[in-house]
């Protein structure tokens, strides 16, 4: 018993000590954004707000920029994810593992080398280069496998195909079933596809950085900027700002995925 409670303990001491060590550094440069000055602490200098007004002075193109991206990225990679992930379960082939593979390469390939190929093969169409939808793109190749593995995880782990076939039996026809049937008993991998999605669009800087122009600058991309100003007070109120925006989408979308599930499918 005594050595029971005392892995407990170190269990519980373990995990505080590395919660700690991860939470505190977000902590403490999130207190150097409402700093007057760092260098001489909080306590001394006092709080202020001046340097998240400026940083929505200097970079609030970066964040409706960057929730304009992480939306469009989103519909994009449900539009084709969810389809794909489908037909690649319900009708498997070896063309479709091809396929797979093939989607599944950005993740492995690294950010800069997918923009340098983007620039490469787009770059010199029209005035493509110059608008977001290029930098949607290089989001959506990035982002597309995840979405396509959390629908296909639960697609494998339902009998889809008897569901549609006693749909089929009663007279729905395709699109029907795939509406009323499939979507609803996956919704749970299209919302944690999702999640993955908008954090991942959000935050991604290496494939940004090769192909954002100084009129198109994201979130990640102005950070570096701020920090490149070294002015650390600034840089930490951006950083301030970060974390205000994609947490309450975290938790959002967290709460959206519990709810669902906890609610019954509608082809159960």
């Amino acid at each position: 018993m005594n050595q029971s409670r005392l892995l407990l303990a170190l269990q519980i001491v373990a995990t505080i000590a590395t919660c700690a060590f991860l939470i505190i550094p977000a902590i403490m440069s999130m207190a150097a954004g409402v700093t007057v000055n760092y260098f001489q602490g909080i306590w001394k200098s006092g709080v202020t707000v001046q340097w998240i007004g400026q940083v929505w002075e200097l970079y609030a193109g970066t964040i409706f920029l960057s929730i304009q991206l992480a939306i469009s990225t989103l519909v994009v990679t449900l539009i084709i994810g969810v389809p794909a992930a489908y037909v690649l379960v319900r009708y498997p082939s070896r063309l479709g593992r091809l396929f797979e593979e093939l989607v599944t390469l950005p993740i492995a390939i690294p950010g800069l080398a997918i923009a340098l190929a983007l620039i490469i093969t787009y770059g010199g169409v029209g005035d493509f280069r110059q608008h977001w939808t290029f930098i949607l793109v290089g989001h959506v190749l990035y982002t597309l496998p995840f979405m396509m593995r959390a629908v296909m995880a639960v697609l494998a782990s339902i009998d889809i195909e008897t569901l549609e076939e006693g749909a089929a039996s009663l007279g729905a026809p395709a699109h029907r079933r795939f509406v009323d049937i499939v979507l609803p008993n996956i919704r749970n991998g299209i919302l944690a596809g999702a999640l993955m999605v908008v954090t991942l669009s959000i935050g991604e800087f290496n494939l940004t950085w090769m192909l954002h122009t100084p009129s198109m600058k994201t979130l990640p991309v102005g950070l570096a900027d701020s920090y490149a100003s070294m002015r650390l007070e600034v840089a930490s109120a951006y950083t301030l700002v970060f974390f205000f925006m994609i947490i309450p989408l975290l938790i959002a979308m967290q709460l959206a995925a519990n709810w669902s599930s906890r609610s019954p499918a509608h082809g159960n």
